[in-house]
């Protein structure tokens, strides 16, 4: 029996990464190779319904963030022969990868937006190429929380410096940048940092946020950032109706400013494999330790305060980094994830025009027209490949999300002033602060796509 409502939209992409995040290192799995995870992405299906494209790590060995024109034109060619296409796209912005840290020195920051530029380059091309019809090059501030709250308002400053650089390079490329909201990255650590930090690089046209639902409930617990936790401390799990009340709260601040969304399962508790920084768990739909409602949960996201959809972004992503890889090559696996997709979709969808009907393998084609150079008009021409009622939205020079989100209307949600923000990075036992779990990240001995 069929379960699928019809709905065309958001198309439905798998993640690359978990073949990469967490594996290759001392205590890793070895990666599992691009073809591979493409492979049971597209075999993936439930009652005829499939996933639509794949959204790709710039992280060797799935693609170098130095590919050429040949190379680039095979992984489009390999891609699209899957009948898949790209969405969205990560930049290896981290030190160990040939970037830096957003508040590091003058050269990090340097080699931070150098990383973004690349990106950047891969992104348009694969648009140009045919093979992206959507998406965004995500970012993260490459830092720590720890050594964010050294100095709070300083690292703010210069990490919102780098993103505003970065963002003009973007531009340039016709390209949007979406910053990850995750624990284990400073200025990005609680969902009030995250927020103060968009508004201070003021580009709410070229920059808005990546929203997972795995990493955003530990946002709720305030992991590390207790001060800023929205749930009771402790909180036990048996007051549904007080979790929703949380990512009600939560979903007002950030989905104004959410351009880029995965869906994903979390039990409250946090995980590092290898020399990735202990960040969201990330679990299997069917987890019976889940405390999300993946298809209801989702929808704080996908639709305003009205219950009407945003329509902010044409699709969603499944991610389940560091699952061990003899549960990610099992092809029951992506078909329980692919089920999981198909019903947020059914619940928070929409059409239009005809109904749709997914591609075969050939009916993507790669574009045989040369590479562009980065032209300032292309920004007007290509930033938003959304409708253009969409469109409009994000290029307002003044948009709703800025408004929404002012510093003193956030705080007010948690019941404190972002100045005092900085002193929540340090949880108290008894009378002796302990950092946070991710104040000390695991030593690196090797490159092996370290963080994402």
């Amino acid at each position: 029996m069929n379960t699928s409502t019809g709905n065309q939209y958001p198309k439905l992409h798998n993640a690359m990464w978990p073949g990469l995040v967490g594996k290759g290192s001392p205590g890793g799995e070895p990666p599992i190779d691009l073809e591979t995870m493409l492979n049971l992405t597209a075999a993936a299906e439930v009652n005829g319904v499939r996933f639509d494209g794949v959204d790709i790590f710039l992280f060797d060995p799935h693609i170098n963030i130095d590919i050429s024109e040949d190379g680039l034109r095979k992984v489009a060619e390999l891609i699209a022969g899957k009948g898949l296409v790209v969405g969205s796209v990560v930049a290896p912005i981290w030190g160990p990868t040939g970037g830096g840290s957003a508040m590091g020195s003058e050269q990090d920051r340097k080699n931070f937006v150098q990383q973004v530029r690349k990106g950047c380059r891969i992104a348009a091309r694969l648009r140009e190429l045919g093979v992206r019809p959507n998406g965004v090059v995500r970012i993260d501030s490459a830092a720590s929380p720890s050594e964010w709250a050294k100095d709070p308002v300083a690292s703010t400053k210069l990490i919102a410096q780098t993103f505003a650089e970065a963002c003009i390079v973007a531009e340039g490329f016709g390209e949007r940048l979406a910053a990850e909201g995750e624990i284990c990255w400073g200025g990005m650590h609680s969902w009030r940092a995250m927020v103060d930090l968009l508004e201070k690089v003021g580009r709410p046209q070229t920059i808005g946020f990546q929203a997972d639902m795995a990493h955003t409930l530990l946002y709720t617990l305030g992991y590390n950032a207790p001060g800023d936790n929205i749930l009771p401390e402790n909180f036990q799990w048996n007051d549904p109706a007080k979790f929703q009340d949380a990512l009600r709260t939560l979903t007002k601040v950030l989905r104004p400013w959410t351009i880029d969304f995965h869906v994903a399962q979390n039990d409250a508790t946090v995980k590092g494999s290898g020399s990735h920084d202990k960040t969201g768990h990330h679990c299997l739909p069917k987890d019976p330790n889940g405390k999300l409602n993946i298809a209801q949960d989702a929808g704080h996201w996908l639709r305003d305060e009205k219950g009407q959809l945003t329509k902010a972004f044409r699709h969603i992503c499944w991610d389940g980094c560091m699952f061990a890889n003899d549960v990610m090559l099992k092809q029951q696996t992506w078909n329980d994830i692919l089920a999981a997709m198909i019903a947020v979709r059914n619940a928070h969808g929409w059409s239009e025009g005809a109904p749709a009907v997914q591609p075969a393998a050939a009916a993507v084609r790669v574009s045989s027209k040369p590479a562009r150079k980065a032209n300032p008009v292309a920004a007007k021409r290509n930033r938003t490949p959304a409708p253009k009622p969409a469109a409009r939205k994000a290029v307002k020079p003044t948009p709703k999300p800025a408004k929404k989100t002012a510093p003193k209307k956030a705080s007010k949600l948690a019941g404190k002033k972002p100045a005092k923000a900085a002193k929540s990075v340090v949880k108290k036992v008894g009378k002796k602060p302990v950092a946070p779990k991710t104040a000390k990240p695991a030593p690196r001995k090797k490159i092996a796509a370290p963080r994402r």
